[in-house]
């Protein structure tokens, strides 16, 4: 049995700050993904909802919710929530049904409508929460911790402000010639260091917005695919849904701490290595083997980050490597193609299934303006709080 599957519809709803309800996203993503797809609703054998916390009720149980709104038909259905993970935890889920024989074609949704301002935590009081009390406790809201990020790659790799203004430059550049995007407006660097500071030394432009939007999938068998005309479909070779490893040496959200390394020896590779690592091995692929990646750029700081745990060059090397123009559009291994979360922002349960939509345009031939030329192999990089890896590698 092969471990592939294969991607025969990719479609979103725009990103943006609409003032409508996460089904009414998820459903005209949904819906284009089948129009992509060539496929009619009533086809798909199991639908795989990445659940919303801000939806109410039917956010946590937003596979039969979407399900309902397209009009009961009697699929399988699952609902699954890995905060920023949840879509790659969605698309997982999908392709082992898909592989186990449950269904042959799976759709998979997720959709959100985000507050104003930073992500806070759900109500109540949750002393054993270890995300409620770091806002509690700590006041240390996301973009206080992408500061410390920030500072921590200042401190250690000499990264400076304008590296990270580096970044938003050129995924605003990105994203300004993608439909989908909220932002789609090029900025200077000079316009990001002239915005407000949100976190030192993140200013408001290094900081991704919190956004509305909706994404889907239609997966499938490659028989399937087959039987139905699109045997040449890009397909999906690698799912990383792993998890850290003891000691965990870096501050990761939600525990502002580190894990004591005195009496158990670090393994020598961090979590978001990690993610990477086993997305690579499970697709017998490399870094060196891509023609582009997409990833969880919520700050500009974390984009570079991201840039040394997938490979694509050595540790500390990653803002020399932005400065070659190497993750440009044009450059060696485009990085956020799409714009990246700079250009849409946080719309948690659709970001990963949105980067592989990316993914399948870019290797279909498909991305508008901002295509990269010759794309066979992409990857993405998310991640999930509570130790939630998100990475996908899709091939044509």
């Amino acid at each position: 049995m092969t471990g592939e599957v294969a991607v025969l519809g990719a479609g979103m709803h725009p990103w943006g700050k609409w003032g409508r309800g996460f089904v009414e996203y998820g459903t005209v993503a949904a819906r284009a993904a089948l129009a992509d797809a060539g496929l009619d609703w009533r086809d798909i054998g199991s639908i795989v909802g990445a659940d919303t916390v801000r939806g109410g009720y039917p956010g946590y149980v937003a596979g039969a919710t979407f399900a309902r709104a397209l009009g009961w038909q009697g699929a399988r259905v699952t609902s699954v929530y890995a905060a920023c993970a949840s879509g790659a935890q969605a698309v997982d889920t999908a392709r082992a049904q898909i592989l186990a024989g449950l269904a042959d074609v799976v759709l998979v949704v997720g959709a959100d409508a985000a507050p104003k301002g930073f992500f806070r935590p759900a109500g109540g009081e949750r002393p054993d929460d270890p995300d409620w009390l770091r806002f509690r406790i700590l006041g240390a809201t996301n973009p206080a911790y992408f500061g410390l990020y920030a500072r921590r790659r200042m401190a250690v790799h000499g990264d400076t402000p304008e590296d990270f203004a580096r970044v938003k430059v050129k995924n605003a550049a990105a994203g300004a010639l993608n439909p989908n995007a909220r932002y789609r407006k090029r900025v200077t660097a000079e316009e990001v260091a002239g915005s407000a500071v949100v976190a030192d030394p993140l200013r408001l432009l290094d900081i991704c917005a919190t956004s509305d939007g909706g994404a889907a999938l239609v997966l499938s068998s490659t028989e399937y695919a087959r039987r139905h005309g699109a045997a040449g479909a890009v397909r999906i070779r690698a799912v990383s849904t792993v998890t850290p490893r003891y000691p965990n040496t870096l501050l990761d959200l939600p525990d502002i701490a580190t894990d004591s390394a005195a009496a158990v020896a670090a393994t020598g590779e961090t979590f978001r290595a990690s993610i990477a690592r086993a997305a690579y091995e499970e697709a017998g692929v490399g870094p060196e083997d891509l023609s582009l990646a997409e990833v969880y750029d919520l700050s500009t700081a974390l984009e570079l980050q991201w840039y040394e745990d997938m490979g694509l060059c050595g540790e500390g090397e990653a803002a020399k490597l932005l400065r070659e123009g190497a993750t440009a559009l044009g450059g060696r291994t485009p990085v956020n193609a799409s714009g990246g979360l700079a250009s849409f922002g946080e719309a948690v349960p659709a970001q990963a299934i949105a980067q592989v939509c990316e993914l399948t345009w870019q290797l279909r031939g498909a991305a508008w303006g901002r295509q990269v030329a010759g794309a066979r192999v992409g990857i993405t990089a998310n991640q999930g709080l509570f130790g939630h890896g998100s990475s996908v590698i899709a091939v044509r």
